[in-house]
């Protein structure tokens, strides 16, 4: 066991942790957070995505100790001050959730995307959401959910 501390959501956390142990765990039974879910454990499906220093990652197969000393977000970070962030408001105005397993992915995969292309074309959103999974099929809704973010974040209207 290490002791390690994350910087989790704006707020240092120290965990007693196996070092070798992945994120997503040390996340939800750690620090109790379920934004972050586990689905595959293979890094295929995308539901355990997180940001750290900035960019989406596989939560399942990244080593805890590959966030030390990184900002991690997870969904829950995502609002402030009782605001949710424009991707969280615009996925409920498109009623992009059938089941919800997949949001907490397109979600954060789509965060760090929209900040470093503030205006993408439909089928470059596609790409960027391709390696996440959605088996209830609301594709449509969550790319119009993602362009209607790009316009709330850029100063537009959501």
């Amino acid at each position: 066991m290490a002791q390690l501390t994350l910087k989790v959501n704006g707020k240092a956390e120290v965990l007693e942790v196996e070092a070798t142990s992945m994120l997503l765990y040390a996340l939800r039974d750690n620090l109790g957070l379920h934004g972050p879910r586990f689905g595959c454990g293979l890094s295929q499906c995308g539901a355990c995505t997180v940001n750290v220093g900035g960019v989406a990652v596989r939560s399942c197969v990244t080593p805890v100790s590959a966030g030390v000393g990184k900002e991690i977000l997870t969904l829950e970070g995502l609002s402030s001050n009782g605001k949710l962030h424009p991707l969280q408001e615009a996925f409920i105005a498109e009623q992009a959730a059938q089941c919800g397993y997949c949001l907490n992915g397109m979600i954060m995969q789509a965060k760090p995307f929209l900040e470093h292309k503030p205006n993408p074309s439909e089928e470059e959103i596609r790409q960027e959401l391709s390696n996440n999974l959605c088996g209830c099929g609301t594709h449509l809704r969550i790319v119009r959910a993602v362009q209607r973010a790009a316009k709330a974040m850029a100063g537009g209207v959501s």
